[in-house]
C-alpha cells in the first residue's frame, strides 16, 4: 500500500483516526514482517507531518490532510501553554460557539504545535473526543505572538558550516534555541551594554566575549516545524552569576514593564501636587489619630486605620485609602501605563511599581504628618464584631504615625520601651486587636478558610548577597490589618452590587470535583476527611493506569470520580482546625491549597469561596493594583452623581451562598447585603462599560499570574544560589509530592525544595503508582507518600535547570553503588495482588460500602 492510500484509508476512518490493530485487521496483515513494515510506514508519515500520533498506537489526520480528504474540523481560539517535553495545552477563549466545559483545556501533541511559542494566541482544529472524554487538537494558525523577545545564554557557533550562533532560552518551555545569524551578533569587543539595567553595574570593558553571557534577543523570524526561530541581540545583561543579573533576567523573561516612558514621568510630575481647594471641599479627618501600619521596607502607604468606641456600645472602624483616582485620570498616559502593568511586582530586594515614584511614594502615599486625599469606608460594628452599617466618603487625613508590624506587635506583647514611646496610641492599638479578634470570629463562623502556611523571607547581608531563608512571622499586628481590609472590600463590593452598577469583583470559584476527590484520597491516608459524604460517581481510567496496563499487559484499573460534590468552605475550615498544631498540618494545608481554584478578577460576581463571601472586590490598594483603581473610579463616579453611600446592613438577609442546602444557618453567620435608606437610587448610567470591565478583568488576572510567577521563580533561583556552598550537607526534609520522577521534598528549616530521583533510592527498585499517589518498592513493598519525614543529603546543583537534587540517607546503605537485584516474578505477582486488593477497597465517600462478613456457625459432629 502506498503512502497516499494509507493516509486516505485513515482519513475515511471514523473521526479521521485509526489504531494499529484496526489497520492490521483491515489490511489483513498476518506476518510479522508485514506488520513491521506498516509501523515503519506510519513512522515515516508521522515524521513528514502527514499523520499525527497523539497516542502510542493511534494515528490521525492533521488539518491540511483532513480538509483535502473532505473532513471538516472545528476551529477554536485560545492561548497556548507549552510543557518542556514539547506538548502543550490551549485554554479556550470565552464566548465561542464551540462549547468546551469551563476549566478544561485542549491537549496539543508535540508534533501538532506548528511552531507556536508559549503564550501565543492560536487557532486549534479539534479532533473527536477520546474515550476518556479528553479533547485533543492541532494548531493550524498562530493568531497573535506574545514573545517578541527572548532572554537566554549566548553560545558561539562551533562549526564554520553552521548558519549562525545560538541563544538557549532561560524558559525551559522553549526547548529549541534561537538562531543568531553571523552578521547580527554584537561587534567584538562588545560596544553596547543594556541602558535599561535596573540593578548592578556592567561596563563594556568587563567582557571580552559573548560566550556564556545572558543576552536579550529580538525575534526577527518565527519558528516553524522544520526551522528554528531567528533573532538579533538587543541587550547584553552580563554573566548570570553577577549581582543583580538574576533580577534583570526575570524582568525580561516574564515581560515585565520596568521603565517608565518620558511622557509618563512628565505627566506624573505635573499632577503630583495637593490642591488646597479640593482639600477644603472634602470631609476632614485630620484631627483624628489615624495611623498607617506596614512592613519595615514598605515605601508606599496606601491604607490608614482608626478604631473608636461608640457611645451606645460597639465600635467604629475607619479605613482610609489613598485617592489615586484623583491623580490618574481615565485614558491619560499614566492610566494607560498602569493598565499595561496591572500591578506592582515585589522581588526580595527591590520592587517594580505600577505608578511612578512621584505618585506611589509621594503625593499618593499616606506619609505621616502630611495632608493626603483619601477614599474612606467608615464602618459601624456591634459589640460582637458584626457590621451593622457603613459609609463610603471622600476625605482628607493627616497620618499621626507611620507604624510597622514589628512595633505594633511589640506594643501588643507589652514591650515597655515601645509602649512608652507611643503612649497616646497604645489604647487604640489594643482596641484594634480586640475588634480584629471579634471580626475574625464572625468570619470564621460563616466558614471562611484561613490557611496559615509558612512563607519564606530572603535575608541579605551588607553586600546585598543572600544570607539565609527564614519563616515570615504572622502576628496579630499583621492579622488586624488583614481583617480591616477584608471588611472594607466586602462593604464596597456589596454597595456596588446592590446598586446594579457594572463593576469588578474578586472571585474564587468552587473547587473542581476531581481535585476534591484527589485531596480526599490523600487526606484519608493521614486519617482525615473533609466529610463530603456519598456522591454520584462515574468510572474513568487515568493515563497513568493506562500506561501501566499497556506495559504490564493487564486490564486497566477503573476509578470512581464524583460528578458533583457539594463541598463548602466550612468543610475546609473544620479540617484546618482539626490539623492545627499536628505534624501533618504543613503537608495537609499545602494539599488543601492545591485542591482549590485560583482567585481571579471578573466583571460578573460569582462570590469568593475561600472567604465564604457572596460579594468581594479589591478596594484597598490602588497604588499597587489596577483593579483597585478601577473600583475607586466607579465609586467616585457614583458619589459625583449624588448617590448617598450610607447603608445599614440587613442581618435577616445575610446568607452565605456557599452553604450546603441541608446545613443549618447559625445566627452569627450572615451575608453582607444592604437595606437602602437613601432617597436617591443608583443612576441609570455605567461609569465604565461592561465590555471594558471584562477586558480589564482578563488583563489584570493575567498580569497578576505573570508577576506572581516571576516573584516565585526569582526566590527559587536565589535559594539555589544560596545552596551552592552546601553540597554534601545533610538535612531533615518533608516529602511534599511523590511523582514518577521521584520524591519532591522540602527542607524543614530552610523552606528549600528539591527532588530525590526515583532511580537514586538504593534499597530497592521503586515505581510510582498514580492511583495511590505513592512511590513503592517492587521487592520490599516500602512506600513513600506525601507527609513522610526523611533525611537527605544535597547531592548536586543543576545549574541549567536551576534545581536541587538530593539523595536519601539510609542507615547501613551507601548513597551510591550497585542497585539491588530485580525481584523474582513470583514475589512481584504477590505484591501486585496485595496492592490491587488494597486499591480495590471502596473510597469512604463512595456509595459502595464494604459488606460485613458473616461468621459461619460452628456445627458439631453428628
Amino acid at each position: 500500500m502506498t503512502d497516499r492510500e494509507l493516509v486516505a484509508r485513515i482519513a475515511r476512518s471514523n473521526g479521521g483516526r485509526a489504531g494499529y490493530k484496526q489497520l492490521v485487521r483491515e489490511l489483513g496483515l498476518a506476518g510479522g514482517r508485514e506488520r513491521r513494515l506498516l509501523r515503519e510506514q506510519l513512522a515515516r508519515l508521522t515524521s513528514r507531518k502527514l499523520l499525527l500520533q497523539p497516542e502510542r498506537d493511534l494515528w490521525c489526520i492533521p488539518s491540511a490532510v483532513g480538509r483535502a480528504a473532505g473532513l471538516r474540523g472545528d476551529l477554536i481560539a485560545g492561548r497556548l501553554s507549552l510543557h518542556r517535553d514539547g506538548y502543550g495545552f490551549v485554554r479556550p477563549n470565552p464566548g465561542q460557539k464551540i462549547h468546551i466545559p469551563e476549566g478544561e483545556d485542549i491537549f496539543i501533541p508535540p508534533d501538532a504545535t506548528a511552531g507556536a511559542m508559549p503564550g501565543d494566541q492560536v487557532l486549534v482544529e479539534l479532533a473527536p473526543p477520546r474515550d476518556d472524554g479528553r479533547r485533543m487538537g492541532a494548531i493550524v494558525r498562530v493568531v497573535e505572538r506574545l514573545n517578541t523577545s527572548v532572554v537566554g545564554t549566548f553560545h558561539f557557533a562551533r562549526n564554520p558550516h553552521d548558519r549562525g550562533h545560538r541563544v538557549m532560552p532561560f524558559d525551559d518551555r522553549m526547548n529549541q534555541p534561537i538562531l543568531i545569524p553571523r552578521a547580527l551578533e554584537l561587534p567584538y569587543p562588545i560596544a553596547t551594554i543594556s541602558p535599561h539595567r535596573t540593578q548592578g553595574k556592567a561596563e563594556p570593558h568587563e567582557y571580552d566575549s559573548l560566550e556564556g553571557l545572558v543576552v536579550n534577543v529580538e525575534i526577527t523570524r518565527w519558528p516553524s516545524p522544520d526551522r528554528l526561530a531567528e533573532g538579533k541581540i538587543i541587550e547584553v545583561l552580563g554573566d548570570a552569576r553577577d549581582f543583580g543579573v538574576d533580577v534583570e533576567i526575570m524582568i525580561r523573561k516574564h515581560r515585565l514593564q520596568h521603565t517608565f516612558p518620558a511622557e509618563v514621568l512628565a505627566e506624573a510630575k505635573a499632577v503630583a501636587h495637593l490642591d488646597q481647594k479640593l482639600v477644603a471641599s472634602r470631609r476632614d479627618f485630620r484631627s483624628l489619630p489615624i495611623v498607617t501600619i506596614d512592613g519595615e521596607t514598605a515605601r508606599d502607604f496606601d491604607d490608614a486605620v482608626l478604631v473608636t468606641e461608640l457611645p451606645g456600645g460597639g465600635y467604629e472602624l475607619q479605613v482610609h485609602i489613598a485617592d489615586v483616582a484623583e491623580y490618574v485620570r481615565p485614558a491619560s498616559r499614566l492610566d494607560l501605563e498602569a493598565r499595561l502593568r496591572g500591578n506592582s511586582v515585589y522581588f526580595p530586594d527591590r520592587a517594580i511599581p505600577m505608578l511612578p515614584h512621584e505618585l506611589s511614594t509621594d503625593i499618593c502615599s499616606l506619609r505621616p504628618h502630611e495632608d493626603r486625599l483619601t477614599l474612606g469606608c467608615i464602618m459601624q460594628l456591634d459589640a460582637q464584631g458584626r457590621i451593622t452599617g457603613y459609609e463610603i466618603t471622600e476625605g482628607v487625613i493627616c497620618s499621626t504615625a507611620r507604624m510597622t508590624y514589628t512595633e505594633v506587635h511589640g506594643i501588643l506583647e507589652g514591650d515597655a520601651a515601645l509602649r512608652e514611646k507611643y503612649a497616646p496610641l497604645v489604647p487604640g492599638f489594643e482596641r484594634m486587636k480586640y475588634l480584629a479578634e471579634l471580626m475574625n470570629q464572625q468570619r470564621s463562623a460563616r466558614g471562611s478558610i484561613d490557611f496559615d502556611l509558612p512563607e519564606p523571607v530572603i535575608q541579605f547581608d551588607a553586600q546585598g548577597q543572600m544570607s539565609g531563608v527564614i519563616r515570615a512571622e504572622r502576628t496579630w499586628a499583621n492579622r488586624l490589618i488583614e481583617e480591616f481590609m477584608l471588611a472594607a472590600n466586602e462593604c464596597v463590593a456589596a454597595w456596588l452590587e446592590d446598586r446594579g452598577i457594572p463593576s469588578l469583583y474578586r472571585i474564587h470559584s468552587r473547587p473542581q470535583p476531581r481535585r476534591v476527590v484527589q485531596f480526599e484520597e490523600l487526606a484519608a491516608s493521614f486519617g482525615f476527611s473533609l466529610g463530603i459524604g456519598p456522591a454520584p460517581v462515574k468510572k474513568i481510567v487515568t493515563r497513568g493506569d493506562r500506561r501501566d496496563s499497556a506495559r504490564r499487559g493487564r486490564k486497566p484499573q477503573m476509578h470512581e470520580v464524583a460528578e458533583e460534590i457539594a463541598v463548602t468552605p466550612r468543610m475546609y475550615q473544620k479540617l484546618a482546625q482539626q490539623i492545627e498544631g499536628l505534624p501533618e498540618e504543613r503537608i495537609l494545608s499545602y494539599l488543601m491549597l492545591r485542591s482549590l481554584e485560583q482567585a481571579r478578577y471578573s466583571a460578573r460576581n460569582d462570590g469568593h469561596f475561600a472567604l465564604a463571601a457572596p460579594s468581594y472586590t479589591h478596594f484597598t490598594s490602588p497604588i499597587r493594583r489596577y483593579p483597585d483603581l478601577i473600583i475607586h473610579r466607579i465609586v467616585k463616579a457614583l458619589l459625583a452623581e449624588g448617590v448617598v453611600a450610607k447603608s445599614a446592613v440587613a442581618q435577616d438577609r445575610l446568607a452565605s451562598p456557599w452553604r450546603h442546602q441541608n446545613e443549618a444557618l447559625p445566627p452569627a453567620e450572615s451575608r453582607l447585603r444592604t437595606r437602602r435608606e437613601e432617597e436617591k437610587q443608583a443612576p441609570d448610567f455605567e461609569p465604565i462599560p461592561l465590555t471594558e470591565l471584562e477586558a480589564i478583568a482578563e488583563e489584570c488576572s493575567q498580569n497578576e499570574r505573570r508577576a506572581a510567577e516571576a516573584e516565585r521563580e526569582l526566590v527559587e533561583w536565589k535559594k539555589v544560589r544560596f545552596m551552592e556552598e552546601r553540597v554534601g550537607e545533610e538535612f531533615a526534609a518533608l516529602v511534599l509530592n511523590p511523582s514518577k520522577y521521584g520524591l519532591f521534598v522540602e527542607l524543614t528549616d530552610l523552606f528549600v525544595e528539591g527532588l530525590v530521583p526515583i532511580d537514586s533510592i538504593r534499597d530497592d527498585r521503586y515505581s510510582f503508582y498514580e492511583s495511590t499517589h505513592e512511590v513503592v518498592g517492587l521487592h520490599t513493598g516500602r512506600c513513600f507518600r506525601a507527609g513522610d519525614k526523611v533525611e537527605v543529603v544535597l547531592d548536586r546543583i543543576l545549574n541549567e535547570e536551576r534545581k536541587l537534587q538530593f539523595l536519601l540517607i539510609e542507615e547501613g546503605l551507601p548513597l551510591t553503588g550497585a542497585r539491588p537485584p530485580r525481584p523474582s516474578k513470583k514475589s512481584l505477582k504477590k505484591q501486585q495482588k496485595e496492592r490491587k486488593a488494597k486499591r480495590s477497597t471502596p473510597a469512604p465517600w463512595s456509595k459502595k460500602a464494604p459488606k460485613a462478613k458473616r461468621t459461619p456457625k460452628k456445627r458439631g459432629r453428628r
